[in-house]
């Protein structure tokens, strides 16, 4: 990441926790993040891909959601593959709540007239008029199945050593967003 990106993303959390109401809005807006109208965002971690994120109209964002659009843990296999990472959409639904401390994973789609219990880790398709609360966490299969799923991935984009702008183009293009 250059010393521009740094900086930029520095300026953007601390101006985040700093401003409140429709001022955090307007700055969430600026760097990227797709809004709708009446919501109320409390702080919150946006990941570095703020255009990746979508909020519907009339959304509350609890203080302490993060929301995270590329897969960290791609990190036990990039010796093996420098360039694997892995990104994906969040978009939520219209009327919805998110609870405090939630987790809001990469290729999620929370429907309409939704409540996110406080400290969900949600990840995949809500349905509409859905409440989901708990943190499925488990194990569901080995390393080396993982490894498999993420090499399939069609969502696997190579960004490493990219500047802030070549890489916003490329997953931009990827996922076909404006």
């Amino acid at each position: 990441m250059s010393i521009a990106s740094k900086v930029r993303n520095g300026a953007f959390t601390i101006l985040n926790r700093l401003l409140f109401g429709q001022l955090r809005i307007a700055l969430l807006r600026a760097y990227g993040v797709k809004i709708g109208t009446n919501c109320n965002i409390y702080y919150s971690q946006f990941s570095t891909e703020h255009y990746l994120i979508e909020i519907g109209n009339h959304v509350v964002v609890s203080k302490g959601v993060q929301f995270l659009t590329h897969d960290g843990a791609v990190w036990i296999f990039r010796d093996k593959y420098p360039d694997l990472d892995l990104f994906g959409p969040i978009k939520i639904g219209n009327n919805t709540c998110i609870g405090l401390n939630c987790i809001i994973l990469p290729n999620t789609y929370i429907g309409d007239n939704c409540i996110i219990s406080a400290g969900s880790v949600v990840k995949g398709k809500i349905p509409d008029n859905s409440l989901v609360m708990g943190n499925p966490a488990k194990v569901v299969m080995k390393t080396n199945m993982q490894e498999k799923l993420y090499l399939l991935s069609p969502n696997k984009i190579p960004t490493k050593n990219l500047s802030y702008k070549a890489k916003k183009q490329k997953i931009k293009a990827h996922f076909k967003a404006e």
